[in-house]
């Protein structure tokens, strides 16, 4: 475990499926260096085989030193995103990192996928991590420590990866688009 700097003390990290995961675990760290934590998920019930919603994250990332605003974020509905971007910067005062970690996959290959799951990937994994950053961009710009985070796995050409590592892969190419300064 990375030793806690505060170097994130009062900075505002906003998340995408930070209900639990990867995205729990980035915000349980940055907690614990005194960051505000907006944890921007769908998840408010707990699921048999997937435990944990974001009121149960806000609860841990609070125990963990830092300040919680969950939010219900479908990272496919531009309206909740703009909400949540709005109840982060009138709670803590503006937004200094976004980490886009959001996702949805498929472990079936390219012929047993079907198009409606394929559109899914690419709304939750391109469109999401667009519509989130377009959102907090405005806020960053006025950040003096602003960054993007987007989260994706290791490129793989193996054909039956690569549906969902396409998605991933283009949203981290908006990156290159962005024009923080």
């Amino acid at each position: 475990m990375l030793p806690n700097t505060g170097k994130l003390a009062g900075c505002t990290v906003f998340i995408t499926g930070a209900s639990r995961g990867i995205g729990k675990a980035i915000a349980l760290k940055a907690a614990k260096d005194g960051a505000n934590i907006v944890i921007a998920a769908k998840t408010t019930q707990s699921h048999p085989k997937l435990p944990g919603t974001i009121y149960t994250a806000a609860e841990e990332i609070e125990a963990a030193g830092g300040k919680a605003l969950p939010c219900i974020v479908d990272v496919r509905d531009e309206q909740q995103i703009n909400n949540a971007v709005e109840k982060a910067v009138e709670k803590f005062g503006g937004i200094d990192i976004l980490v886009n970690n959001a996702s949805a996959i498929s472990l079936t290959n390219t012929l047993e996928t079907p198009t409606k799951r394929v559109d899914l990937m690419m709304n939750v994994n391109t469109r999401g991590t667009y519509l989130t950053s377009k959102a907090c961009i405005p806020f960053l710009k006025k950040s003096k420590i602003a960054h993007i985070l987007n989260l994706s796995p290791p490129l793989n050409l193996n054909p039956v990866w690569f549906k969902q590592h396409c998605g991933k892969w283009q949203s981290d190419g908006m990156v290159c688009l962005v024009d923080l300064l």
